[in-house]
């Protein structure tokens, strides 16, 4: 399976990876080899030692290599053995120095190939593994993307293929370079003495078993921690959409709460997590260190009493163990890596083998019509009844279940796809423009076509005047999906590019929809001037009323055929949509408001709303008008700006953030002294191992091994030790870390919960974002302090005590090792860098490719439909170069570095122990105090990497931090604390001359100067259009926004001076889609009232005139039945009832009314009215209308249009002005 990720390689790749694999085990094998090196030279150092303190004695003296006493007789030791004389230290040592740098020079080269041909021949194999996905992904038929969002796909094109890119590139050789170590570590470890080798490994066990164990708990606990984690998201995420309904019953502090409760769950499991990591740290640390007293104590009895070891060997087969042991340990990681890459390169493969197949899931019974050549054919009928569906089957985007479509009588399936798509233009409702010039754009319709046929095609579309103005003429940029253009300037470029094709067959899914009239009549005549085949699914009766033959689809079916005169005699589903649409747009001479007839005019321009021929009001495809979607363009603009903007964020003082973590002291204190210890523990390691190879050279055998027995007590003594630090280090930490993440996430939740509604609109702090940054930067600060502190009081001290070591006993071999420091830093921090990758540095290049791939799979049914899927593939392909080269050029950078960071330590140590040997001969040093140096030092430089290896999180702990410190400091526009409050509220409403525009949207006006008041006790009815601005000023009411302009009065006093939530605590709303939370009935109603406990007979109370209580009493668990996410498992009604009762248990003054029936049936609406009605007694009452049956009997009908009141009145008044509302009644159509 792990090879199948290589299914791209070439025969020159596959030889460069082999080529690799063999520097790889070459490199392996140099650590291993320079180990027999070592132990050579261990053995000099402690002949010479030998050597010089026998001489001492003034009767001995040296011939022919062997000491003798001054009387001729050979000189022995305790253990009857001769001494050899003579050694040369200076000449061995240069020896030993030259066997280093020929090591290292080696090492250069074969670890810089080892990483440049890997990733060379992994880069080129991604770069062809891209190449391919995209490509057939372009070739996939519509359906697939039905069933495949691009979003997915494109974290497939990028993560996925990065993981697979990984999988396969320098960390292969990685793994295969500690693999090689491991087995020539052990290797040399036998050739120096079995029996200590076996020792050794018999201890290993333990050391593998607590990694495993270790590796499960973490996981394990990590998981709960997730969970709750997740559960606090989904908490906060229902709280954040449902912000509106939180804010109008003032659940703010109860949200907190609840957040909260589980957040203090995953704080429990992530304090167990950090323990359990400090306990299994400490046991892995105790066990090295009684590894290591054991093994010593075992050596030196094979080097003292058997002799079958010298002291060189003795070191060579431990450390020869010991390497191997880490090594295996650090090829660990590679092991995940690889599994990522295998899981990913599962689904790439997957998508990469499949089989193109068009199949149909659309809603299409038996249709038969036909389209003659030539002709113009119009589809009308209500939305979701099959008609675009009728036109994608022409396209061939899907095939038929049963049936078949033809083209001149051959069956479309059996022809070409690409030549059947090159003969039909196609203009859609929401036309897909791409990001480059308008030229370009249109040219997309026919490649090769000269510029005068472009300005032709513009100038029958009607698009010439409007692009002549534009700055850059032809060459404008139309921005990302044409953003910068208006709906009518990309419907215009999307005629002419249909245009361009010239061809045979063109359809029209209500093609016109956003242009005015002028134009359309313009755009008609250009359409209607070519004799072709047309399909057109109508949008106006304008434009259908020149169709030669128009058919009534309903219900996925074609069920009338005919001319319109014909179809309005048969009184079918063209009548009634005809019907309909007049009501919208007929303007009857009975003295109707101008206003409202514009309102009227203009939005039967603008939109395919409510009153066209095409009902599009239920269906998901174009929800709003077109006025709403060019703001959400702007929004657009205006959020990647904001973007930038959040990306320069000052990075937070440290002081600050420990500030938060101020109630922790002692916790962070206690770590601090465990990581202080912990730091002192390697400083000590160089101090007894160097000590143990000085006993060595005692003559006194009683002597050495008194010292030799003492040491190995000092290492368990420092393995205990080990044991408890680590374990106070890990809980401590883990303690402060935890309490300050849940504290800041809390924190950050309700700065968030204090905003005002107008802060949740704006797109950066949309519900995901924000559930996303409450998780992300509170654990991410967590990095500045926390466990980093502990490994950085770690480091620091490690250091410090290194070097008070090293200088202690010689500060001229210090010096000359701390030239190699800086170096020695360097590839510490370059290695931590390695084990997290380069995948970041991809990114950025892959961002203009990533831009083709999204563009191109978000347009894909336009680049279908024009037959240009090639370019789009070639595009993409020309993008992805330069990542390819930049990835080439990387390769060798890291080559470079990784080579030199891993021949400097050989370096180090070819220079310090050549100038140790020479202080040795000259300034007489003992030798162990050469070994205790450069132990001392290069321990510390390994040190110093790793504490700079946390700068990145720590920088990044920083922002985010400064970023949640940004969040805690906004000063909410509303403020929640000030305002006055008083004890007789009455409820009288009053509005004088309010404008209001959205935040988000400064450039469109929704209350142009609302004039209207209502008396306590009255109710007030709002009726309109959508978009009139009635909703907008039941939210002023609510102070979920202020007036721009004028005043919202309630009992006499300007709304921006009463105390926020006093003023909503007297306010009760029910809303169209009523938002319930994810936990009981009885909990739901009672959330009408958060500032005490509801009791139980309050909610049966309020149940019972929301007329729910009978049906709450049928379900199993009554009132503790749980009403599912966002009360996904009631029936509309019935959320509609708990919302009425939610209201009731309020006790409200005001009675707030949002459509508050209009999505129930009738049986429901007449229960759920007669729960209103009830609920409206002695209260003052504002109701959005829906069905006119519903505000019959309301004291004052305000009828609204752009934003204004144009007549108000009762019914019987308004009825006999004959204005815009008997219009309304009298056509009976739905009123907004």
């Amino acid at each position: 399976m792990f090879f199948l990720q290589f299914r791209f390689a070439t025969c020159k790749d596959t030889l460069m990876m082999l080529a690799g694999s063999l520097c790889a085990v070459i490199h392996g094998a140099a650590t291993p080899l320079m180990l027999l090196v070592y132990s050579r030279m261990t053995n000099t150092f402690v002949a010479y030692e030998i050597e010089v303190q026998t001489l001492k004695d003034e009767n001995t003296t040296c011939s022919n290599n062997t000491i003798y006493w001054k009387n001729g007789s050979v000189y022995e030791t305790a253990g009857n053995d001769s001494v050899y004389c003579g050694v040369d230290i200076e000449a061995q040592m240069t020896m030993f120095a030259y066997y280093y740098v020929g090591i290292g020079i080696g090492v250069l080269f074969v670890s810089y190939f080892q990483i440049v041909l890997w990733m060379s021949a992994a880069a080129r194999q991604t770069y062809q593994m891209r190449k391919t996905y995209f490509k057939k992904i372009m070739q996939m038929e519509i359906g697939w993307f039905d069933c495949n969002s691009v979003g997915e796909l494109n974290t497939r094109m990028s993560d996925d293929i990065n993981k697979i890119s990984n999988a396969i590139a320098e960390q292969v050789s990685i793994f295969i370079e500690r693999m090689s170590t491991f087995v020539f570590g052990f290797l040399v470890g036998f050739i120096g003495g079995w029996k200590l080798t076996l020792v050794v490994i018999a201890v290993s066990p333990l050391i593998g078993i607590a990694a495993g164990l270790m590796a499960m708990a973490v996981a394990r606990l990590t998981g709960r921690e997730l969970a709750s984690y997740a559960k606090a998201g989904a908490v906060a995420d229902e709280v954040l959409l449902s912000m509106r309904t939180v804010a109008a019953f003032g659940g703010e502090a109860k949200e907190a709460e609840r957040y909260d409760r589980n957040l203090e769950e995953a704080q429990i499991w992530g304090v167990k997590k950090g323990t359990i990591l400090g306990v299994f740290q400490g046991y892995l640390w105790c066990i090295i260190f009684l590894c290591f007293a054991l093994a010593f104590w075992y050596g030196s009895k094979l080097v003292i009493d058997t002799k079958e070891l010298s002291p060189g060997t003795l070191i060579q087969v431990f450390f020869g163990i010991l390497m191997a042991a880490i090594n295996l340990g650090e090829a660990s990681p590679c092991l995940e890596i690889f599994a990522f890459g295998r899981a990913a390169a599962k689904n790439i493969f997957d998508t990469i083998d499949r089989v193109t197949i068009q199949k149909l899931i659309v809603t299409l019974s038996s249709i038969i019509m036909q389209v003659k050549a030539g002709e113009t054919t119009a589809f009308v009928g209500p939305s979701g009844s099959g008609k675009s569906t009728t036109i994608q089957l022409i396209q061939r985007f899907y095939d038929p279940k049963e049936g078949m479509v033809t083209l001149d009588g051959h069956d479309i399936r059996t022809l070409n796809l690409q030549w059947l798509r090159s003969l039909i233009g196609i203009v859609e409702q929401e036309p897909a423009l791409f990001a480059t010039t308008i030229a370009d754009n249109i040219q997309f319709g026919r490649p090769g076509v000269t510029m005068e046929d472009i300005v032709q095609a513009a100038k029958e579309a009607n698009a010439y005047n409007f692009i002549m103005e534009l700055p850059q003429k032809f060459d404008t940029l139309v921005g990302e999906g044409g953003g910068q253009l208006s709906g009518g300037q990309k419907q215009r470029i999307a005629i002419a590019r249909a245009l361009i094709r010239n061809p045979r067959i063109l359809l029209l899914d209500m093609a016109t929809s956003a242009l005015d009239n002028e134009s359309e009549a313009v755009v008609q005549k250009a359409l209607d001037k070519v004799s072709r085949t047309t399909i057109s699914i109508a949008h106006r009766l304008s434009t259908i009323k020149n169709a030669d033959v128009i058919i009534g689809f309903e219900h996925g079916q074609a069920v009338e055929k005919g001319t319109q005169r014909e179809l309005i005699e048969r009184q079918g589903v063209y009548f009634t949509l005809v019907t309909l649409q007049n009501q919208g747009t007929s303007n009857t001479n009975k003295g109707t408001s101008d206003a409202l007839e514009e309102d009227f005019k203009a939005r039967s321009r603008t939109s395919s709303g409510r009153g066209s021929v095409r009902l599009r009001s239920q269906s998901k495809l174009s929800t709003g008008t077109l006025s709403d979607s060019i703001p959400m363009i702007s929004d657009k603009l205006f959020s990647t700006e904001k973007d930038d903007a959040k990306e320069i964020v000052e990075p937070a003082p440290v002081s600050r953030i420990l500030k938060y973590n101020r109630p922790e002291w002692p916790y962070m204190l206690l770590g601090s002294l465990g990581a202080a210890f912990n730091g002192c523990i390697n400083p000590v390691y160089a101090v007894l191992f160097s000590q143990i190879l000085g006993t060595f050279s005692i003559s006194d055998l009683n002597e050495q091994r008194k010292q030799i027995n003492g040491i190995c007590i000092l290492f368990c003594i420092v393995a205990v030790i080990s044991f408890f630090a680590q374990f106070l280090q890990g809980y401590a930490f883990a303690k402060s870390g935890e309490r300050l993440t849940r504290r800041l996430r809390k924190k950050g939740f309700q700065a968030m919960l204090r905003q005002e509604i107008g802060w949740f609109d704006d797109p950066i702090n949309s519900p995901g974002a924000l559930t996303t940054r409450l998780a992300t930067d509170a654990s991410m600060v967590q990095g500045a302090t926390g466990t980093q502190i502990g490994m950085i009081v770690n480091s620091l001290t490690s250091i410090g005590a290194s070097f008070i070591i090293a200088f202690y006993f010689s500060w001229k071999l210090t010096f000359v090792i701390l030239c190699f420091l800086p170096l020695i830093g360097l590839c510490g921090v370059f290695q931590a860098k390695m084990l997290t990758g380069f995948a970041n540095d991809d990114k950025k290049a892959m961002e203009a490719a990533g831009r083709v791939s999204s563009e191109s799979l978000f347009n894909i049914r336009t680049i279908a439909g024009l037959a240009k899927e090639g370019s789009f593939v070639e595009s993409y392909q020309q993008k992805l170069v330069l990542p390819y080269k930049s990835e080439r050029k990387r390769a060798n950078i890291y080559g470079l570095c990784f080579s030199f960071s891993q021949c400097v330590l050989f370096m180090a140590y070819a220079a310090s122990f050549r100038y140790g040997g020479h202080l040795v001969s000259s300034e007489g040093l003992q030798y162990m105090m050469v070994f205790r140096v450069i132990t001392a030092v290069v321990t510390s430089g390994r040190a110093l990497g790793r504490a700079s290896s946390f700068t990145p999180d720590y920088a990044k702990a920083k922002i985010a931090a400064a970023r949640l410190f940004r969040l805690l400091d906004r000063v909410p526009k509303i403020s929640h604390t000030d305002g006055e409050k008083w004890d007789d509220f009455r409820g009288e409403i009053e509005f004088l001359n309010c404008n209001f525009t959205y935040p988000t949207r400064p450039d469109a006006q929704v209350l142009n100067g609302l004039v209207v008041s209502v008396k306590p006790g009255q109710t007030l009815a709002f009726v309109g259009n959508s978009g009139c601005g009635k909703s907008t000023s039941v939210q002023l009411l609510e102070r979920f926004y202020d007036p721009t302009e004028g005043k919202v009065l309630i009992d006499g006093r300007p709304s921006h001076k009463v105390n926020v939530p006093f003023l909503r605590s007297q306010i009760g709303i029910v809303s169209q889609e009523p938002v319930l939370f994810d936990c009981s009935v009885a909990e739901n109603i009672q959330y009408g009232d958060n500032s005490c406990s509801v009791s139980m007979d309050a909610v049966v109370e309020a149940a019972k005139k929301a007329h729910l209580h009978d049906y709450v009493m049928t379900l199993p668990d009554k009132y503790e039945t749980q009403v599912g996410a966002q009360g996904s498992q009631m029936s509309r009604g019935q959320k509609q009832r708990i919302a009425i009762a939610r209201a009731i248990v309020r006790n409200p003054k005001i009675l707030l009314l949002d459509e508050a029936t209009s999505a129930l049936d009738t049986e429901s609406e007449q229960i759920v009215q007669s729960a209103l009605d009830e609920a409206r007694k002695g209260r003052t009452c504002i109701t959005i209308a829906h069905r006119l049956s519903t505000i019959r009997n309301a004291d004052i009908i305000a009828v609204m249009s752009n934003g204004a009141v144009i007549e108000q009145g009762t019914h019987g008044n308004l009825m006999a002005k004959r204005g815009a509302y008997y219009e309304l009644v009298k056509t009976g159509a739905p009123i907004s």
